[in-house]
């Protein structure tokens, strides 16, 4: 039988909350050309003299109190060695897992060099994103090409792109929201990450931009790789499965950075919004993310609730992620497995 090797990828983490491993991070993650896609002198000049210097010591307390919550682990990490034990022991007869992250540890590299040792015939590239974004998926399996392209004796290889409608992933996520009494909540948020709005406008090869294309609306052939529509179809799927009535929710994206714009409406624009409304408990679902980071425990489990209460509001809950439950590494399972058996 061909021998099969999947390699399950999340962003990364740093090895520490420490100022220095931070640092060494974000420089990773921001010299990345998917990532800040401006010039590459201007990049390397705005991330390493100013954003790096100026924000590695404000993300490393943030940093600690996710450590702190992770037992002096990340989460992230956690959650992933975890779920990666659970895959392996499902897939013993059908396919072997690995981990590695885009930046930081376990590396690209190292892993795909331990792969590469066991002479696979064949390697499939999963990035656990739901949503496809350049900056995310795009980068992950661009330096997995990278990588194996620099091997004398190269496998087949195969990537298991965007899952936002897989029912798997669908039913993993209604079933974390089934620890909540919905109608307990005056108002539900799904929040994504964010990207600046020139990375979805360059999606389209029509030349026109991503607010042509009806993307909060439908999923179309022309808007099918946008990330912004995959995030509002992402939200439609849930808004059914959960039997949410209109008016009852958002969708937002939040974690931007500089001064640029990017996919609207934000996040603590609309937390700050529902507060001055009158709104006293909100829930949130992050669906960008399938393990939970410093976005969804920090950013939104203690900025946001912040920002909430200080214009009158009381609770906003954070839905956990999909991290490493049995009902998600079940779910994985079948989706490599039913792409796997079509290779």
């Amino acid at each position: 039988m061909s021998k099969k090797g999947v390699l399950i990828l999340n962003l990364g983490t740093p090895n520490s909350p420490s100022v220095k491993d931070v640092r060494l991070y974000l420089r990773e993650f921001l010299n990345d050309p998917r990532v800040i896609d401006i010039g590459r002198i201007a990049q390397l000049l705005l991330v390493n003299l100013i954003i790096v210097p100026l924000r590695a010591p404000k993300s490393a307390k943030e940093y600690k109190k996710l450590f702190k919550i992770g037992g002096g682990k990340s989460p992230l990490l956690t959650y992933g060695t975890s779920l990666t034990k659970k895959l392996k022991a499902l897939a013993t007869n059908d396919f072997e897992v690995e981990l590695a992250m885009r930046y930081g540890s376990p590396s690209m590299e190292d892993v795909l060099g331990k792969m590469r040792m066991e002479n696979y015939d064949e390697i499939y590239i999963f990035p656990l994103y739901p949503q496809y974004a350049s900056a995310s998926s795009g980068s992950t399996i661009e330096k997995a090409f990278k990588i194996i392209n620099k091997w004398w004796v190269i496998p087949e290889v195969s990537v298991i792109g965007q899952f936002y409608k897989n029912s798997y992933y669908i039913n993993c996520m209604v079933n974390r929201a089934k620890k909540f009494n919905l109608s307990d909540f005056d108002h539900i948020i799904f929040s994504y990450h964010g990207i600046p709005e020139r990375h979805v406008d360059k999606v389209y090869l029509d030349g026109k931009p991503c607010a042509d294309h009806q993307c909060d609306k439908e999923i179309n052939h022309e808007n099918k790789h946008c990330y912004k529509a995959a995030c509002y179809a992402t939200s439609r799927l849930l808004v059914e499965a959960l039997s949410l009535e209109d008016g009852t929710y958002s969708t937002c994206f939040q974690s931007r950075l500089g001064r640029d714009p990017w996919l609207k409406p934000y996040t603590d624009h609309v937390v700050e919004k529902l507060g001055k409304e009158g709104k006293k408990r909100v829930l949130v679902f992050s669906p960008a993310f399938v393990a939970d980071c410093l976005e969804t425990t920090i950013e939104i489990g203690e900025e946001y609730l912040e920002l909430f209460q200080e214009h009158g509001g009381e609770e906003l809950q954070l839905v956990p992620s999909l991290n490493d439950n049995d009902d998600w590494a079940e779910g994985l399972y079948e989706i490599i497995k039913e792409k796997v058996s079509k290779t």
